[in-house]
């Protein structure tokens, strides 16, 4: 695994990547395309000409950039038919609490249709050998507990966008019980999984109602940071823990496919899941500069105060475990934000992504 974490596994192969537009998709294009796959993005159009998509021009370096609403399933087949990918990662979504209560009908639409949709584009396109579908940590059925969820626990959840997840999640393993069954692998030869992480960071995410975005939006106007629910506890990570999962994930699936096409947690060590406030505060520091201002409101939709997730499964099976610790997870992702503006972006993520490389290596030998 010296040469790319990967051991060159995924040079020349086709990947198509779902959402690649996106704050993660984007990053994972970039890790790919660094590890020498063709890359074939499918996503709607990027949110802002801020998005680390735009910025780092990674559009320009990837062998198909086609912008498709996956709630087209026709037109997604037809794309999948086109390029004949071998490894899909789906991460096309509606991905925020809040604007799933404005638009919960579209939500699901996208997140559960949508997902359908690009099952049934795995299903009937013979090239296609992994399929890793992201979901989130928010699919569980959470009932503040102060233990992390496991694999096999209950789906659920209380807001549009987490239930969504959830009936995306129960939709998965419906298609992979009917379709793609392990147990009838040399019929179907696919092997398909589902990936939940905790609240990622990092360089390139604009969303709005997200701490680190609300942060630097707040820190470059030079006003306090206004902290929506400060005591709220999440798994914090950045954006390159988890992908270093799933492409990990993705190629053990390939090695073995009926070994590992389940559920799969990705997450922060239990000192990565601590409350907004002390994010928000990290934020600061390591900026240099700020101050947080307390905007709670008793009448606020709801969102979940307390989620964390068990990655025993993912340490123990896969061999993989996070590398970074709050302080450095901060760190990287400031560091981002105030080298964006005179940097070359797709030089500085791939910076990043080789620094990632390097720890990641050392915590594995």
């Amino acid at each position: 695994m010296k040469n790319d974490m990967f051991g060159n596994f995924y040079k020349g192969k086709r990947v198509l990547v779902t959402g690649h537009t996106g704050f993660k998709g984007s990053w994972l294009s970039i890790w790919l395309c660094g590890l020498g796959a063709e890359v074939i993005g499918v996503s709607l159009d990027p949110q802002t000409g801020r998005d680390n998509y735009v910025l780092s021009g990674v559009g320009g370096r990837i062998a198909a950039d086609e912008r498709v609403d996956i709630r087209d399933g026709d037109r997604v087949k037809a794309i999948f038919k086109q390029y004949r990918p071998q490894i899909v990662f789906h991460l096309a979504a509606q991905p925020l609490v809040r604007l799933s209560y404005e638009m919960p009908v579209e939500t699901y639409a996208t997140n559960v249709m949508g997902t359908v949709n690009v099952l049934e584009a795995v299903r009937v396109t013979p090239e296609v050998k992994v399929a890793v579908m992201i979901t989130t940590d928010k699919c569980y059925e959470n009932k503040e507990q102060i233990w992390a969820y496991r694999e096999n626990e209950p789906m659920g959840g209380y807001d549009p966008y987490s239930s969504s997840k959830g009936a995306a999640e129960i939709a998965i393993a419906s298609w992979r019980r009917s379709f793609f069954n392990p147990a009838r692998y040399e019929k179907h030869g696919k092997s398909v999984a589902s990936v939940r992480a905790g609240n990622v960071i990092g360089g390139g995410d604009w969303a709005r109602d997200r701490i680190i975005p609300d942060c630097i939006r707040a820190l470059e106007a030079g006003k306090p940071i206004g902290i929506r629910s400060p005591k709220a506890v999440r798994p914090w990570q950045h954006v390159l823990e988890p992908l270093g999962g799933y492409l990990l994930l993705a190629k053990k699936m390939w090695e073995e496919p009926t070994l590992y096409c389940e559920g799969w947690n990705f997450g922060p060590e239990v000192s990565g899941a601590v409350p907004v406030w002390d994010v928000a505060q990290a934020v600061v520091k390591a900026y240099g500069r700020g101050a947080l201002q307390d905007l709670s409101d008793p009448d606020a939709p709801h969102e979940a105060q307390l989620l964390m997730l068990d990655i025993s499964k993912a340490r123990y099976r896969l061999g993989w475990r996070p590398c970074l610790d709050m302080p450095r997870t901060v760190a990287l992702t400031v560091d981002w934000y105030k080298r964006c503006h005179t940097e070359d972006v797709y030089a500085l993520c791939a910076e990043q992504i080789r620094s990632y490389g390097v720890l990641a290596d050392k915590m594995l030998e």
